[in-house]
């Protein structure tokens, strides 16, 4: 069973990479990179600071970075554990695939996947009242995880698995938030 999984992951990944062109290579290149999404993250703390009291902004922005360093650790910790190769480092799949990232650090699972995950469920959860349009946030961390089967160095399951502690992470810190710091700023739950 876990090795037609694997069979099936590798194969999924094998198709999916191979629908690129060379003509989207930049936009996805581009995508896949942090720095890209600079401007995202400052609408995220203009937006906290505008829609809350100074205090529970304040305190969403620390829970944000929180969220951060705990995605980060728990990410490079599980890929350190799991030590899964890269498609783009595996001789045996990589003169078949697409290659635009050479990253050497594991697969296992999706950095990108996670964080973005993580931290557009908190934003979610945070600013879902105060903005009708919120949803869109969800658009960054579908971009941002696909991109990674582009270019070549996730597999499905990693993007899937990342996906799903991410936003586990996210709903955590936000009910952490909820639980222990708000309380005590003399704010009210907002749910």
């Amino acid at each position: 069973m876990f090795e037609e999984l694997l069979e099936w992951d590798r194969d999924t990944f094998i198709y999916l990479n191979g629908l690129g062109i060379e003509a989207q290579d930049g936009f996805w290149v581009t995508i896949t990179d942090i720095l890209t999404w600079i401007p995202l993250f400052m609408l995220f703390v203009v937006l906290l600071v505008r829609k809350f009291p100074k205090k529970e902004a304040v305190a969403a922005i620390v829970t944000f970075m929180a969220l951060v360093i705990f995605i980060t650790l728990l990410t490079d910790f599980t890929k350190q554990i799991v030590a899964r190769l890269r498609p783009n480092n595996d001789a045996s799949i990589n003169t078949l695939i697409r290659i635009l990232r050479n990253p050497s650090s594991y697969s296992f699972f999706s950095g990108h996947a996670s964080s973005s995950f993580s931290i557009t469920v908190l934003m979610y959860l945070f600013l879902r009242k105060q903005l009708n349009w919120a949803l869109l946030f969800f658009i960054w961390p579908l971009l941002f995880s696909t991109s990674r089967i582009y270019v070549g160095v996730h597999y499905p399951s990693d993007i899937i698995v990342g996906a799903l502690v991410g936003i586990a992470s996210g709903m955590l810190f936000y009910r952490l938030n909820e639980r222990f710091i708000l309380p005590y700023l003399g704010s009210g739950h907002r749910e």
